[in-house]
């Protein structure tokens, strides 16, 4: 097989699983306090983390089925989950329990569904190009920054959907769900039928496999299965600084509308309506730019070397999270600032599991990488906890005084990334 249709596969499937990071499309008519649902700003949260988490753990058990089963049944199992959370919650996500059903529907179902189908790609792609890990990993992981603006602009500018659309008698909320529900399925179900590892064996033409090196760079060479990993330092600090490095984009994805809205009223005189387009607008090219950093992060670190693309990721995110309150007053700070945020987030998702085949080898990256992204749902728990306590602490404010202290967390945060990830050298491995 060509090895580039799996990466088709893998974009298609991304795309659809890019639902995760569209949530901020149904927030607002969820808590809308004249609406059919009537949330608090904390309950919508938390559906967004439990899928964060939900996703997080399920990737382990993924990582363990696709090496045994192999890929193809994983992914498409994952399309289905995916789909039926989405689309259960639909019929059922109403009423006085609506609260509790789309919890359970969207967050636990559709985030374990995303967990299913994602590692999928990145386990297979990986074998299929050793010689490119950086950039062929970012490329099929863009799909899924790229797929939250496809969804949040079809729900919401391009088509209205969740204010207008009615399926089987369904509010337009529900009825998007069905309606996503339906499209997700379709589409992981298609890339999945491409999800093959290459032959035993298998190498690109004209490269050969790196050997072990004493130069202080990983190569991949040395393949440590999960318990082995486990107990290696190396594990603990690449581990730590995921979750610094992605608790501060997950804090930003979850608060920017909210922050906006606070930052332009105060800061440039903006009405309600005028910074809640501005914030949506910086919501969308924080998407593209998430999207965008996968792919050049990627291939940047198939020149430097993934951890000095970490440590650059990692110190430049801290400097952004640091300036962002100060900037996001006016739109053009706003928007900017989210472009930095956003594009250097999208690097944690191409950067990651490169660096995990580097250290650990490229054989059993798909159930290692697992172990990993464990820590993407803790940081999926603690960013937006951590904005939402500090929002939540400040009521009665009105300025955007209550996003600076978190804001500084995630900015030390990102900067002990980097310097934990100073510190680390390839694992060594004792002879058999």
């Amino acid at each position: 097989m060509n090895r580039w249709i799996t990466v088709v596969g893998a974009i298609l499937i991304q795309l659809a699983l890019g639902a995760i990071y569209a949530w901020s499309l149904f927030t607002k008519p969820l808590t809308d306090a004249g609406g059919a649902y009537q949330w608090s700003a904390k309950e919508a949260a938390w559906v967004f983390s439990l899928g964060l988490f939900s996703f997080a753990v399920v990737m382990v058990l993924a990582g363990r089925w696709q090496a045994k089963i192999g890929p193809r049944p994983v992914a498409i199992l994952g399309g289905i989950v995916l789909g039926l959370g989405y689309i259960l919650a639909g019929f059922l996500g109403g009423g006085d329990n609506s609260f509790v059903m789309q919890l359970v529907l969207i967050g636990g179902v559709g985030g374990a569904g995303i967990g299913l189908a994602y590692v999928v790609p990145i386990a297979v792609l990986v074998k299929w190009f050793p010689d490119m890990k950086g950039l062929i990993t970012g490329l099929a992981v863009a799909g899924f920054g790229f797929g939250a603006t496809i969804w949040v602009k079809a729900g919401g500018a391009w088509f209205g959907l969740v204010e207008n659309l009615s399926l089987f008698g369904l509010p337009a909320v529900q009825s998007t769900y069905v309606l996503y529900g339906a499209i997700f399925f379709a589409m992981v179900f298609l890339g999945g039928l491409v999800m093959i590892n290459p032959p035993a064996g298998y190498k690109p033409e004209g490269w050969e496999p790196p050997a072990p090196s004493d130069t202080g760079h990983a190569t991949g060479a040395l393949d440590f299965n999960s318990s082995e990993m486990l107990k290696t330092g190396q594990f603990w600090a690449i581990w730590t600084t995921f979750v610094f490095s992605a608790l501060a984009g997950l804090m930003v994805i979850y608060c920017i509308k909210l922050f906006g809205i606070d930052a332009l009223k105060f800061g440039a005189g903006f009405t309600v309506a005028q910074a809640s387009a501005a914030a949506g607008t910086a919501m969308a090219i924080y998407a593209i730019l998430n999207g965008l950093g996968r792919i050049v992060w990627g291939a940047v670190s198939d020149k430097i070397g993934r951890k000095t693309s970490l440590i650059a990721m990692c110190l430049l995110q801290g400097v952004a999270m640091l300036v962002f309150y100060y900037i996001g007053g006016s739109k053009i700070g706003l928007i900017v600032g989210a472009s930095i945020i956003g594009f250097n987030f999208g690097g944690n998702f191409a950067l990651f599991p490169a660096i995990t085949a580097d250290m650990f080898g490229n054989k059993n990256v798909g159930l290692n990488y697992g172990w990993v992204f464990l820590a993407y749902g803790i940081a999926g728990i603690a960013g937006p906890q951590i904005a939402g306590y500090f929002k939540d602490a400040a009521k009665g404010a009105t300025d955007a005084s209550a996003w600076q202290t978190p804001f500084i967390i995630a900015a030390v945060a990102c900067i002990l990334g980097g310097i934990i990830m100073m510190m680390v050298k390839p694992p060594k491995k004792a002879a058999a």
